[in-house]
């Protein structure tokens, strides 16, 4: 695996990946009407691509396939973290956590973490600030501002 960064030729794939992530690894922990407003599978892809221009955002590769993006403002807001369905538990995560963070050295971090990527982030050191829901579509989402 290896990590580059974010090109807009990259956007479409990201928008997929996330759709995929949330749809099979965070329905563990959320309903089938919750994963269908979190991931609605209509991203506005022009929106999206400015805002990973904005962050510093990295995208994973193996085998010539994306596995995996993260991305994180200026002012240390880890925005989004996916790892693709079966690459998961693989270092994915780690991988591209680490070059976030390096990124912002010196600035603390906050994410807004779901129920699934929770113990993730506890393991990196992060603590939970406060639990919060967070409504779509009159559905409430349950996440966790977290901070390192």
């Amino acid at each position: 695996m290896w990590l580059r960064e974010y090109t807009p030729a990259d956007c479409e794939q990201l928008a997929e990946l996330f759709y995929n992530t949330v749809h099979s690894i965070n329905a563990k922990d959320y309903a089938e009407e919750q994963l269908n407003v979190w991931a609605t599978g209509r991203v506005d892809l022009q929106e999206w691509n400015l805002s990973f221009l904005k962050h510093k955002t990295i995208v994973a590769i193996k085998n010539d396939e994306i596995v995996g993006f993260g991305d994180i403002d200026d002012s240390g807001y880890l925005d989004r973290l996916f790892v693709h369905k079966d690459y998961q538990g693989m270092g994915v995560a780690s991988a591209i956590c680490n070059e976030l963070e390096s990124s912002v050295q010196g600035k603390s971090i906050t994410t807004h973490a779901s129920i699934t990527a929770k113990p993730f982030f506890q393991q990196r050191g992060y603590r939970v600030v406060k639990e919060q829901k967070v409504i779509r579509q009159g559905i409430a989402l349950t996440n966790y501002v977290m901070e390192k």
